[in-house]
């Protein structure tokens, strides 16, 4: 049985693939293909991390909001 590669791709698949890249491309430019789909995939790393990173302060900042024990404007006192 063979293993699943990435997006659950076997080996056949894996090689069907490569050689309709080779076809398309040429073998002179796919080194030129494979760096633009690696930055392309470091520059979608990169964008996920920070949106994650803004989740977070999101997060953060709407519990300490909610958290907070001074009174809001909107409370009124009756003496």
């Amino acid at each position: 049985m063979l293993v699943a590669g990435p997006f659950g791709l076997g080996l056949p698949e894996l090689v069907v693939v490569f050689a309709v890249v080779v076809l398309i491309f040429g073998v002179g430019k796919l080194g030129d293909v494979g760096g633009a789909v690696g930055r392309s995939v470091r520059e979608f790393r990169k964008a996920a991390k920070e949106d994650d990173a803004e989740d977070e302060q999101l997060v953060s900042a709407s519990s300490s909001e909610e958290s907070d024990p001074t009174p809001s404007a909107t409370e009124t006192h009756s003496n």
